[in-house]
């Protein structure tokens, strides 16, 4: 059973997402907040697996609770999917520094939020869509300015995008990492390179490894902002 917190300061919104997700045999809502204090309260009560966490909330804002989640070196790190919409751009850039699992937007169907709770819970990650290419090519641009936005400053460090130079990817790593980039699911890279899943999740691990990367978002972020994804578009 993935076990979720849900943090909105929506009622209408949280009500909605718990009617989802706890029709879902494999899903179970075990908490719920209105803003980002009360979210890491419930948090440390619950030990959720899965934090669906709002980006603009009051008190305590959804990127500074999730800053706080995904710290280095914290005891208890939950995978944290932000819920935006599409007016986020810039919460999202800095989202995707502090360590977000995954980015879904509020009007997204019952079925896109049920797999992000499994995506993220598995340690994958799932972005809404309508917003993978369109964030992550926002990203690029982002990068190839100094000092500018979550490719510089806002970078944890020891993560993927603080980290200076080019590591060394295989060739099958860099194929990976493009595919990722692009929104692909672990299945749908493995259809492509006509390799297992467990074979794509390998490539994952080493890469992550290698980058420094706390998860599928951050590489993705990285093959923007290097220049590894998008060529050619």
């Amino acid at each position: 059973m993935i076990r979720v917190l849900l943090a909105d300061d929506q009622e209408i919104v949280r009500t909605g997402m718990a009617m989802i997700l706890s029709a879902e045999d494999d899903i179970q809502v075990v908490a719920q907040a209105q803003d980002g204090l009360q979210a890491l309260e419930q948090a440390e009560l619950h030990r959720p697996d899965v934090v669906l966490m709002d980006i603009r909330m009051p008190r305590l804002d959804g990127l500074d609770a999730l800053r706080h989640l995904t710290r280095p070196h914290a005891a208890y790190r939950p995978q944290v999917v932000m819920v935006t919409t599409f007016d986020d751009e810039d919460y999202l850039t800095r989202a995707v520094a502090a360590g977000a699992a995954g980015f879904i937007l509020k009007d997204s169907g019952p079925r896109l939020l049920a797999e992000a709770v499994r995506a993220a819970a598995a340690g994958d990650s799932l972005v809404s869509p309508s917003i993978t290419v369109r964030l992550l090519r926002r990203l690029r641009t982002a990068g190839s300015a100094p000092g500018t936005g979550a490719a510089q400053g806002t970078a944890a460090p020891g993560t993927a995008a603080a980290r200076p130079g080019a590591p060394q990817l295989s060739p099958r790593e860099r194929e990976v990492v493009v595919l990722l980039a692009e929104g692909l699911t672990n299945a749908e890279i493995a259809t492509a390179l006509s390799i297992t899943v467990g074979t794509v999740k390998t490539h994952l691990a080493n890469v992550q490894a290698k980058l420094g990367a706390r998860n599928r978002v951050e590489v993705a972020a990285w093959a923007w902002r290097n220049g590894v994804a998008g060529q050619g578009t």
